[in-house]
């Protein structure tokens, strides 16, 4: 299958062999999250952890997703990234974080995902988050609308939550890991602009995907992310209704520079909703 085989494969049948990558990525995760004893960790150059798990989940996504689309570019966490003057020429790749949650994945608290995103033209317009623990699975495409899938297999369509502008209760979802002075303003505004604020601290993409599902309403992320963190669930939310955009209210996109690190971000469970009004003189540095 060359790059453009991936147009007559439709997104259906996509999302169901991505599914199966990340599921096979999961498992190969689990083999090491089970292993007696400290999990071991490397660092790496820009100090963020690796793990056996890393590499293997890495490999498996590796195989896959060139016997799916020989010809289709990959940009893994895992893998050396091609130079941006070769990059820049992608219209369509795969973005993959093989374990997104590294440092949950150590601490075993079960945070932890797959992350498998096709780009399109800057856009995530698919995306598979797989939870190996729980066996819980996201999906969601451009054209197909946003998924769950339970251990047992049963699939459930899934959607964000309209938010009223008379809203007097907020549901954020904050980082269980990075945590700052920009955020505690955040939510500190938040506390004195709603009657009630909920927040729920969490590790790894799952943090956007309980917005896709309608269990959340805001997620503020103004510590350093790369685009691999976030494509997939990205897709997910988008597909949902949700949307993610950077501090000026831009949608996220993808491989639009040399760097693969993403600006600050706010991702919205309801995009019509006046998150800019109601954000104002609280997101500056």
């Amino acid at each position: 299958m060359n790059t453009a085989d991936t147009h007559t494969l439709d997104q259906q049948g996509l999302l169901k062999s991505v599914t199966a990558i990340a599921i096979a990525a999961g498992q190969s995760i689990l083999q090491v999250y089970h292993q007696s004893g400290a999990i071991e960790v490397e660092v790496k150059s820009d100090q963020s952890p690796l793990t056996a798990a890393d590499r293997q989940a890495n490999a498996v996504i590796m195989e896959g997703l060139r016997a799916l689309a020989p010809a289709l570019p990959v940009l893994s966490e895992e893998t050396r990234a091609a130079e941006y003057s070769e990059r820049r020429h992608w219209r369509r790749y795969w973005l993959v974080d093989p374990l997104d949650g590294t440092r949950e994945f150590i601490k075993r608290n079960g945070e932890f995902t797959v992350n498998i995103a096709l780009i399109e033209a800057g856009r995530p317009v698919l995306g598979v988050v797989h939870v190996p623990v729980t066996g819980v699975t996201y999906c969601g495409a451009d054209t197909e609308g946003a998924f769950v899938t339970a251990a047992d297999g049963v699939r459930q369509p899934i959607a964000v939550s309209a938010l009223p502008a008379t809203a007097q209760t907020l549901r954020v979802v904050a980082s269980r890991s990075h945590r700052d002075v920009r955020l505690d303003r955040v939510l500190e505004h938040l506390q004195q602009t709603f009657s009630g604020v909920d927040e729920v601290s969490m590790g790894s993409s799952l943090k956007i995907c309980l917005l896709a599902e309608g269990r959340a309403d805001f997620y503020p992320r103004l510590a350093p992310t790369s685009e691999w963190d976030t494509a997939a669930a990205h897709a997910v939310l988008a597909a949902a209704g949700g949307e993610i955009v950077d501090t000026d209210f831009s949608p996220l996109r993808y491989n639009q520079k040399e760097a693969l690190l993403n600006p600050d971000f706010l991702a919205l469970g309801d995009p019509g909703y006046p998150w800019q009004r109601v954000l104002e003189g609280c997101l500056e540095s």
